[in-house]
């Protein structure tokens, strides 16, 4: 009942000066709109980039070479030599990993790879018809490549094992370049045969497919739709005969569902390196996109968290400005306190009357600021293209901190309200 009471003089109080409160709660606001919109516009961009991360292949484990850091040697004195590498190494035939490597590694984990994908390369370039153009990149894939990029079909086919194998000179193609080069029309693509110029080097191919374009989610193009520039796939074995090369530096796993990635990959790891345990210059290293998108979650969150904390200064300057207008307010009212304390209000009374005004204040501008912020995260995200993504414990959070700061600021003013002499309030003038 009490409390009630003290709600009801506190709303009141506020009522009888509507702008001295605005002005009070002004710092309350600001800080909890600032630390909502930022955390929700954070929150929005990390769910955006991890989502397009995960869909570039979340099974997906990258394995490549690595060049090896020289072991620390200790001498007698103490000292230390050793545990870098001054000058960058460029692997040699000698050094890639082989189709036997592949082979031997795809059949001992048959049940945990679902795909490998290499790929090579070649450059980048136009087809050329005239005055037809498709402005292309031409690399080289295995199989496997196509599942583990999840890339989807449109018309014809992938590359057959013997094909890929072979080194045929056969190629899949997109479908902005099948507008550029046939009027959009698949059905005539399949089976023509383009000539590419690339690096001045002009090869001619058979299209056998037609694949759909998708513009990475981390790729920003001004050219124009006809002068988007997509890939062109061929064998694997085909790009490597053109770069005369026997063999690869890197390729990808897809791992079968309800394998742990992250597990896998150290397995992955140790199954190349001992390939590699005699090699001086060259090791194998494997991450997966599981623990890519983990640290990229674990970091954008500490950034927003930092950001936030700092936006949250703006909260200790709100409370001080509480603590300001409560003393003044105490002032104004000092033969009211007296009057109270004459008729019996005991100081715990007159103390819990001014710090629930306190609170009722940090409360208002706190539901304002969060009512602020959210409409402003929600803006920022929008402005970016990102799904808002409001964190309902941030909410929580500043809510409760802004109680927090209400009792915090207001217990001082509310104590020296407590501590006045009745006879000397009654005396204030």
């Amino acid at each position: 009942m009490i409390i009630i009471e003290n709600i009801r003089l506190a709303l009141s109080s506020l009522k009888a000066n509507k702008m001295r409160a605005l002005l009070t709660m002004l710092g309350i606001i600001i800080g909890i709109a600032s630390v909502i919109a930022i955390m929700t516009v954070g929150n929005s961009l990390t769910s955006s980039i991890t989502s397009s991360m995960s869909a570039m292949g979340a099974n997906n484990i990258t394995v490549g070479l690595q060049q090896r850091v020289d072991e620390e040697e200790e001498t007698e004195s103490g000292m230390t030599f050793g545990g870098r590498r001054d000058q960058q190494k460029v692997p040699e035939e000698e050094d890639y990993f082989t189709l036997e490597m592949l082979e031997s590694y795809c059949q001992i984990y048959a049940n945990e790879v679902y795909a490998l994908s290499a790929s090579e390369s070649i450059g980048s370039g136009k087809i050329q018809d005239g005055n037809l153009y498709a402005n292309i990149s031409v690399m080289g894939a295995s199989q496997g490549y196509f599942a583990a990029n999840d890339i989807t079909l449109l018309s014809g086919r992938f590359f057959s094992e013997k094909e890929t194998e072979s080194g045929n000179k056969v190629a899949i193609v997109s479908d902005k370049a099948v507008n550029n080069m046939f009027q959009g029309d698949m059905e005539k693509a399949i089976g023509s045969t383009i000539q590419t110029n690339v690096n001045e080097s002009y090869e001619s191919y058979i299209i056998v497919g037609v694949y759909e374009y998708e513009e990475s989610s981390f790729s920003f193009s001004t050219s124009s739709e006809k002068d988007i520039t997509t890939n062109v796939y061929v064998p694997l074995q085909t790009a490597l005969n053109k770069n005369h090369k026997t063999g690869y530096t890197s390729f990808t796993v897809m791992t079968t569902a309800g394998i742990d990635s992250d597990q896998f990959a150290s397995i992955t790891e140790n199954y190349f390196n001992t390939y590699y345990r005699n090699n001086r210059d060259f090791e194998v290293s494997a991450m997966s996109m599981a623990s890519i998108v983990s640290a990229m979650s674990d970091i954008m969150g500490t950034v927003t968290t930092a950001i936030s904390v700092i936006a949250g200064i703006a909260l200790l300057v709100g409370g001080i400005g509480v603590m300001n207008i409560m003393l003044v307010s105490i002032t104004e009212r000092t033969r009211e306190i007296g009057t109270r304390k004459a008729l019996g209000a005991t100081n715990g009374s007159i103390r819990l009357q001014f710090i629930v005004e306190a609170i009722i204040i940090c409360m208002i501008g706190g539901i304002i600021g969060i009512a602020l912020g959210i409409a402003g995260g929600i803006f920022g995200a929008n402005l970016m293209g990102s799904e808002a993504a409001v964190s309902a414990s941030s909410i929580i959070i500043s809510l409760i901190f802004s109680i927090v700061i209400g009792v915090f600021f207001g217990y001082y003013p509310a104590n020296k309200a407590a501590k006045m002499d009745p006879i000397e309030a009654l005396r204030y003038e």
